[in-house]
């Protein structure tokens, strides 16, 4: 069982982030692989693990310091990374983005599956996955808690609204990660030191073949305008009252008369 994780690096979710005008200020900041992506990693290694055989291959897109967040990858099982790390790619949106790992999954050996997580958690775009797909023109599950693969299919749960939704996909599929998917596994000091040795090959978009203008900053069709921190919270209000009653009658009148808001 042959898997592609795509993965990505993004601040630690537990990081103070300064907005700035222009963008988000990273400096000092520690990253960490995307939480949502980890589940693909794993996933891809439990599949490997069900069918005794076959490869993960981690794949980045970005700059030098994904490296670390590669060989945690690495650590946890994955056997091997391609790293496209191309400072024409900077500032590449959704779209540019899966234009440039489709290239690079074109040229890679045989596959079952693609994980992606189902959005990384510094965009929230998600949008990634599905976009990948197209570009590959393969069949894609979103959203998806559960994985079960025989006779060249993958029957997958996911989540929709209000419930859960079972779908089969032919292989080769590509398929985004959600929560509840699995537990992903801790790096062990052996996989640290494993990792180390293990193939990371760097990418460049001169190598798949892409013109850069149709990259990056200048290539991509979704541009950020503008950031601004969300406005200071005010003080909270305790509403007062002997019983249930009196409480809902003072907060009513709060809302009504000091919120204005009914």
């Amino acid at each position: 069982m042959n898997s592609i994780v795509c993965l990505k690096q993004v601040p630690d979710t537990e990081a103070q982030l300064k907005v700035k005008s222009e963008g988000i200020g990273t400096d000092g900041v520690k990253f960490i692989i995307s939480p949502y992506d980890e589940y693909g990693v794993e996933e891809a290694l439990v599949q490997k693990e069900k069918a005794g055989a076959g490869e993960v291959s981690i794949l980045c897109l970005g700059p030098d310091r994904c490296v670390e967040a590669i060989r945690t990858g690495l650590a946890m099982g994955a056997d091997k990374a391609f790293h496209i790390d191309d400072p024409a790619c900077d500032g590449s949106d959704a779209m540019a983005t899966a234009k440039v790992l489709a290239e690079q999954i074109k040229k890679m050996d045989d596959y079952d599956l693609i994980f992606c997580g189902k959005q990384a958690i510094d965009d929230d775009q998600g949008q990634v996955g599905v976009a990948l797909a197209e570009h590959l023109g393969l069949p894609h599950a979103s959203l998806v808690t559960k994985v079960e693969v025989a006779d060249g299919k993958a029957k997958v749960n996911r989540q929709i609204v209000g419930g859960e939704q079972i779908v089969e996909l032919p292989l080769p599929c590509v398929i985004t990660a959600q929560k509840g998917l699995n537990e992903p596994r801790y790096a062990s000091l052996p996989g640290i030191m494993k990792a180390k040795k293990k193939p990371l090959s760097p990418v460049k978009i001169a190598d798949l073949g892409i013109d850069a203008a149709t990259t990056g900053a200048a290539g991509s069709k979704t541009k950020a305008g503008n950031f601004s921190s969300p406005p200071a919270r005010t003080e909270a209000k305790i509403i007062a009252g002997e019983s249930p009653e009196e409480k809902a009658a003072a907060l009513a009148k709060a809302l009504r008369e000091e919120a204005k808001v009914i």
